[in-house]
């Protein structure tokens, strides 16, 4: 079922779907591709297809997992700022960091489950924000980077 076949009026499950939607997308930029080619540089930025997939799972964990589940990005075991996690590790594989995505967003759909999204969250470093509001910037940041990886796939496959 695509994100447009449920009622508009059921706001929480289109919000699902179109993460999921986005979730999905960013991992299948992955697809059929070799380890080299997850790695490859082809911006001046750490960039890469296997960073941006490891950038996302950083970035659900601090929404759902520090913002609203409230535990600390230390306790969390995260690094600290956003430029950092793009940062592959000799142990970074397409299989590790797509199981680390995967289990980042069961946690998170878990975290969120029955929590309205009218309710107050206030485990962000920013300041207090509504579920909703973490789901439309989660949404957003999915959004943005599945457009980055487009690119660097299309980059890819041409050479």
């Amino acid at each position: 079922m695509g994100s447009f076949d449920v009622p508009l009026e059921d706001e929480r499950t289109q919000l699902d779907a179109f993460v999921e939607e986005y979730r999905s997308a960013i991992e299948g930029t992955l697809d059929r591709l070799t380890e080299e080619q997850a790695r490859r540089r082809l911006v001046p930025s750490a960039t890469t297809l296997l960073g941006l997939l490891k950038h996302v799972t950083w970035m659900q964990r601090v929404w759902f997992e520090e913002c609203v589940g409230g535990t600390s990005r230390q306790e969390l075991g995260l690094v600290q700022r956003s430029e950092e996690s793009f940062r592959l590790t000799d142990d970074d594989t397409v299989a590790s960091v797509t199981a680390a995505h995967r289990e980042a967003c069961a946690t998170a759909r878990a975290v969120a489950a029955d929590l309205p999204l009218d309710a107050v969250m206030t485990g962000h470093r920013t300041g207090p924000r509504t579920l909703r509001w973490v789901y439309l910037q989660v949404l957003r940041e999915l959004a943005h980077h599945c457009g980055h990886a487009d690119i660097l796939r299309e980059h890819i496959l041409a050479d």
